[in-house]
């Protein structure tokens, strides 16, 4: 089935057709859709360049499943006021709907929406490029927040992927802030990372998290490492301006998702975390007579790092050196690990340390690389007489080293994308485990679309509790107040209890109708209705539009 693709640039709307395509993919042991990379030409005030548009879809299996993201999307025609379906192809067309006389913007919903690009779509040069340090991510969400379209932010950056969640108040001016934040942000033009970006929006980005909060669009499927990321972005939003309601309660039902898959599939037990996977790799690596003698080296002591340790330890090795900027991180480790040699050296000794080792691990938060090509080379070797390779596992994102270190002599570099190698085991039984995902997934999505959808009538309910307020607490209170001209203090609080009694009984009629939280088979439309027939019939004010309002409160912060 043919499905459109969003494909968009700093300058332009771009649509374009793709075709499904199933992929078998090694690094999960698991089919997915992935729309199939098509060629399009940009036109651009300057030139006109020619790149490939992914739409992701992670996760997409085979019946009874849901069809692909990419047919869901084709599934929801959109059209603009005075525009054809076929939708808007250049700038200046995009430029004519947001400058034209219609309200365009109180007549398109908010729209939740991701860009990104991970594993599946661009290279760890192009990941080194985008990545946001965790440290940063509130200053993001703020100046997100800060352009004009965007409502509320998030950010998700971790060594396999970079996506922005946005809740946009105009889809495709939306989502052209936040390229050119991007391309502001990381320096990197929007023309080189355009091929590798990927937009999902509405249920497809909600679906998205929610796989990724389960660790099924992981490297390593089930991974809990994941987890703890999407944990911290909530984290990191809080108290920060931009990350409002919709997408905080959006990543709170993410989190939801991935404790429910992991506690009720057990889906981690079958997979292995990317440290594990990169000790794995260098078993599978070593020459088996060398494997329980081989000098073990690791730099970095973190999260990531001692996970390394803990999974060597658990394979057998007693002796491991240890490079890291302090010793107390080193310390604490060894600590834990009383039986095993965990010797500390400072990183002024890494060069030293590694001349000595057969297997150097590399996990730091280091944006410089650690070993290059020419350090490398200074190495004394592995082995006199060259009988194997010193091994090189980078599992840090930006890397720590350098790909041309892989040219030097009895020499092999590994990053986290090599570690596809050794992540294909028990494919039956974690497919199997990641149908069941699939459903739990749904579930919470429900429960999310319910939350947001209750969300549309909160402003009228709080206008219908204003006006019968308005109504019923003159009445009453001039009432009592002819009964006794000195009216009590003491009885004041009963005269609010008659007034909320009186006020609770008459809403609970349109009260009721107004419910759309999933507690009944009201459909979103309905209740959408019988909000407008109750503005109509109370004469409820209707509000500014957002996006005025939030010009409004930018105006008002200005002034002060």
């Amino acid at each position: 089935m043919a499905a459109t693709i969003q494909s968009l640039s700093n300058t332009n709307i771009l649509t374009a057709t793709a075709t499904p395509l199933l992929l078998s993919s090694s690094s999960s042991c698991q089919s997915r859709f992935i729309c199939k990379p098509i060629a399009i030409t940009i036109n651009t005030p300057n030139n006109i360049f020619r790149a490939s548009s992914f739409s992701l879809n992670s996760l997409r299996r085979r019946s009874p499943l849901p069809p692909s993201r990419c047919q869901m999307i084709s599934s929801e025609p959109e059209t603009e006021m005075g525009f054809s379906d076929s939708r808007v192809s250049s700038f200046s067309a995009l430029k004519s709907l947001t400058t034209s006389p219609f309200d365009r913007y109180t007549r398109e919903k908010t729209s939740i929406v991701v860009l990104g690009v991970s594993y599946h779509t661009a290279p760890v040069e192009m990941l080194e490029k985008l990545s946001i340090p965790q440290t940063a991510w509130g200053r993001a969400i703020t100046e997100l927040y800060g352009l004009n379209h965007i409502q509320e932010a998030a950010v998700l950056s971790t060594c396999n992927r970079m996506e922005i969640y946005v809740l946009a108040l105009a889809l495709h001016p939306g989502v052209a802030d936040v390229i050119q934040w991007i391309e502001k942000t990381s320096g990197v033009l929007a023309s080189d990372f355009h091929p590798h970006l990927y937009m999902l929006r509405e249920s497809d980005a909600i679906q998205h998290l929610f796989e990724v909060s389960a660790g099924l669009d992981s490297l390593v499927l089930g991974e809990g490492q994941i987890l703890s990321q999407v944990k911290q972005v909530v984290k990191s939003g809080e108290g920060v301006t931009g990350f409002g309601k919709t997408i905080s309660n959006l990543f709170k039902h993410a989190i939801i998702a991935g404790k429910r898959v992991r506690s009720e599939t057990n889906i981690a037990s079958g997979a292995v975390s990317v440290s594990s996977a990169a000790v794995e790799l260098a078993v599978m690596k070593l020459p088996e007579p060398y494997i329980a003698t081989a000098r073990i080296l690791v730099i970095g002591a973190g999260k990531m790092g001692k996970l390394v340790i803990k999974h060597l330890i658990a394979k057998g090795w007693t002796k491991i050196i240890v490079v890291n900027r302090s010793e107390e991180r080193v310390a604490a480790i060894r600590k834990e690990f009383k039986n095993v040699e965990i010797i500390y050296r400072p990183l002024a000794e890494m060069l030293t340390s590694a001349g000595e080792a057969d297997v150097v691990f590399t996990s730091t938060a280091s944006e410089t690389l650690l070993f290059t090509k020419e350090n490398v080379e200074a190495l004394s070797p592995v082995s006199p007489k060259a009988e194997r390779s010193r091994l090189f596992i980078d599992i840090s994102v930006p890397r720590n080293v350098g790909s041309c270190v892989s040219d030097v002599k009895n020499t092999q570099v590994y990053n986290v994308y090599d570690l596809k190698e050794i992540v294909a085991t028990n494919k039956e039984d974690r497919l199997r485990k990641a149908m069941k995902a699939q459903a739990i997934i749904a579930d919470v999505s429900i429960a999310f679309r319910d939350w947001r959808d209750s969300q549309e009538t909160v402003p009228t309910i709080k206008k219908l509790n204003a006006c019968f307020d308005g109504i019923i607490r003159p009445e009453v209170e001039g009432w009592l107040s002819k009964l006794r001209d000195d009216f009590p203090k003491y009885e004041k609080k009963a005269s609010e209890d008659l007034i909320r009694k009186i006020k609770n009984k008459l809403l609970h009629g349109p009260m009721k109708h107004l419910r759309c939280d999933g507690s009944d088979c009201r459909t979103l439309d309905e209740v959408l209705e019988n909000m407008h027939v109750l503005s109509r019939i109370f004469n409820l004010e209707a509000d500014d539009p957002i996006w005025i309002q939030k010009i409004r409160t930018k105006a008002e912060q200005k002034a002060k």
